[in-house]
């Protein structure tokens, strides 16, 4: 089944598939279709002045352990860590072509 939609790209054919809503403890929630399988464990859900739902995937989280690590220096000590990493580049070697 397809249906018209309006999208920020502008309006065309999307494709629909019914699916059911049910409840999971205290919140109600709605099984995703295979074909609609997403990358990721977090979504943002928005609803339009229509009342329509939208479900937009959020980025992956790789490397949020690593930044918040890193919050938890002092500004001064990621300053040097950078210089460091800067100076000590060194150009590789290669072979001639």
């Amino acid at each position: 089944m397809y249906a018209l939609a309006c999208t920020h790209a502008g309006i065309g054919l999307v494709e629909v598939l019914p699916s059911r809503v049910f409840m999971n403890g205290n919140s109600q929630a709605v099984r995703i279709p295979a074909e609609f399988r997403l990358g990721t464990d977090r979504v943002q859900i928005s609803r339009t002045p229509d009342g329509d739902l939208i479900i937009h995937p959020c980025p992956s989280q790789r490397g949020q352990a690593l930044i918040d690590a890193l919050a938890g220096f002092e500004p001064d000590f990621l300053a040097a860590l950078e210089r460091h990493r800067i100076n000590t580049e060194a150009d590789q070697e290669r072979e001639a072509l």
